[in-house]
């Protein structure tokens, strides 16, 4: 059996209602003006529609509920959609977004992660103070997440994967597609183009006000400048989950066996059936994209918190199905490799093809999301 409980930072509680409450209390309209400053109306939902808590169809729904107009929330709605949009990529391109996607990285010839950015001491007191936050309470701030991946890539030349890993590891909204092609984003893999913010930039939307740092520089002078001392050693770190001794699970064989996992604790779904719910850790996906304690923990404590009589296992699905005598259900995700009966996700658009952009995408959504 799991041995303790982990006790959520405040701004993210694991009971349903609370998720809930944290929807209906959301100003998407204000969002769409200062998202991008660090004390801005941000949701704070992205840990529950990455752990599968919530969908992105769900959230939409609610607020139109409230009569907003599509127009005045549309940033918000686009920052959904981006979701999905990443989702799909993962979706139709699989462990291929593991490397450089469109264009080979330019200037990749260090690997690890710079040491200052994995000891929060960077000199970048905006930065810092957002890594020592991405360790305490699991989650950074999107724009500083770019900025912090800018730093790794672009002014240190790493490669992106390995830095792109420790942030996934620490971050309670883990998600490998949004995270590593955000990444990729910033880097230039994915669009060709390297993202930059300098001092000047960061002091805007962090609200400080630091001079004479290694990026109190003007844009134009980015693509000459060299490695930063404060950048220029690095290192190699290795990640483990440690993921638990657990019971083989009590299956009732005339029940159907409905599967949760990292990516899927919606407690709604199938919820008026009875059946045996497993949430099921396989050791293969965390070897390969590994989370930290935090993470893991924050992921059981919503399951148990909202999911009547589910149980853990740390096992294979195989090893699971060799158990169960009834019919297998469990939900979409570009990870799973199950046999039985998959349930669709709850997408924002109904339109799930391959799409070159995030716009093409988005032109397909804004006109299925029409009323």
């Amino acid at each position: 059996m799991y041995y303790k409980l982990f006790l959520s930072p405040l701004n993210f509680p694991v009971n349903y209602t609370d998720i809930i409450d944290r929807i209906h209390s959301l100003n998407p309209v204000k969002y769409g003006n200062d998202r991008n400053f660090i004390d801005g109306s941000v949701s704070y939902l992205s840990p529950y529609i990455s752990r599968g808590v919530i969908s992105t169809r769900q959230v939409y729904e609610m607020l139109i509920g409230k009569n907003f107009a599509e127009e005045r929330i549309e940033k918000f709605i686009q920052e959904l959609a981006w979701r999905d949009y990443w989702q799909l990529i993962w979706k139709h391109h699989g462990a291929s977004i593991n490397f450089d996607f469109r264009h080979p990285q330019k200037q990749p010839n260090r690997s690890g992660i710079p040491s200052s950015l994995a000891t929060a001491s960077t000199g970048i007191e905006a930065i810092d103070d957002e890594i020592n936050r991405l360790y305490t309470e699991g989650y950074m701030h999107n724009h500083v997440r770019m900025y912090v991946a800018s730093m790794a890539c672009n002014l240190a030349h790493c490669q992106w994967k390995s830095p792109a890993q420790w942030m996934y590891y620490h971050l309670l909204d883990a998600d490998w597609a949004s995270n590593a092609l955000s990444w990729q984003w910033v880097c230039g893999t994915f669009n060709n183009r390297f993202y930059y913010a300098n001092q000047e930039n960061i002091n805007t939307y962090c609200r400080t006000a630091q001079q004479n740092t290694f990026l109190d520089v003007d844009y134009s002078t980015f693509d000459l400048l060299q490695i930063p001392n404060e950048l220029e050693a690095i290192e190699t770190l290795q990640f483990t989950t440690p993921l638990p001794e657990t019971d083989v699970p009590t299956l009732d064989a005339h029940l159907p066996t409905f599967i949760y996992n990292f990516y899927n604790l919606d407690p709604t779904w199938r919820s008026d059936l009875s059946g045996n719910r497993i949430l099921l850790l396989e050791p293969s996906i965390f070897e390969e994209y590994p989370i930290s304690e935090k993470s893991l923990q924050f992921c059981i404590d919503l399951a148990k918190t909202n999911i009547p009589d589910i149980q853990i296992w740390v096992g294979e699905f195989k090893e699971l199905q060799a158990q169960v005598n009834g019919e297998i259900y469990f939900k979409e995700h570009p990870l799973n490799s199950y046999a039985g009966i998959e349930d669709s996700r709850d997408w924002l658009s109904i339109d799930r093809g391959d799409f070159p952009s995030f716009f093409s995408f988005w032109k397909k959504c804004k006109k299925h999301l029409k009323p």
